[in-house]
């Protein structure tokens, strides 16, 4: 699961791929102009942008450059109409990481997402592990000593960023807005409760809680 900000003006497209994007396990949010993506990119992290070229106001060429001059460094794949090989080499001097052209097929867009945030991570492999847990997003599985565990959408994305995050604090703000949306209506009270369910299905046979609290901060995925 990953949290990814797809910028694209055109409603319909936009929907088509929150749809999709959802289907595949992740938390997608849908911004429709380059104004808004700058000020949700200036107060929220994201594991990937999707960008349009075209964009109304701000373009999608200058909303990469900024943000990259800005030093941020979210992986970046330019999706957009435009196909002419200057305009592919503009967007990836720009500072794009991938660049696809609409319509893509939604195959190959999850293939090109899955190669980026395997690359950001450094990781090779995308499957996570933490003791007896093995948890494995593709298929969008956990398993605990070779038990499958049965976990609802948000307990496992949150599960899932704590195992990418091991023995990290983070506070329950802190965990609000990796985990759920900006525009969910929720508190430091439903990571709570998300914790105790995942405790409960987690820490079967285990002496002490895979997350631990710390009190007066958060919560982290102990390890050792």
């Amino acid at each position: 699961m990953a949290k990814i900000l797809v910028i694209e003006d055109d409603v319909e497209y936009a929907e088509t791929l929150h749809r999709w994007l959802s289907h595949e396990h992740h938390s997608a949010e849908i911004v429709h102009n380059g104004q808004d993506a700058r000020s949700r990119l200036q107060v929220f992290e994201y594991d990937l942008i999707i960008l349009d070229w075209l964009l109304p106001g701000l373009s999608g060429k200058d909303l990469c450059e900024e943000f990259r001059s800005h030093g941020g460094l979210t992986p970046i794949l330019m999706l957009t109409g435009k196909s002419a090989i200057v305009e592919t080499e503009a967007g990836l001097d720009a500072g794009a990481d991938d660049y696809l052209t609409k319509p893509c097929h939604m195959k190959e867009l999850s293939a090109r997402i899955r190669a980026l945030l395997r690359r950001s991570s450094g990781l090779t492999s995308n499957i996570l592990t933490s003791g007896g847990l093995v948890l494995d997003p593709g298929k969008w599985r956990v398993t605990k000593d070779g038990e499958e565990l049965h976990l609802q959408r948000r307990e496992f994305s949150l599960l899932e960023f704590l195992m990418r995050n091991p023995d990290t604090v983070f506070s329950a703000d802190a965990l609000l807005e990796r985990v759920w949306a900006p525009d969910v209506d929720a508190t430091p009270d439903a990571i709570r409760k998300c914790i105790m369910r995942l405790r409960r299905k987690i820490d079967v046979g285990t002496e002490f809680p895979t997350i631990q609290t710390v009190h007066g901060v958060g919560y982290k995925l102990q390890t050792s």
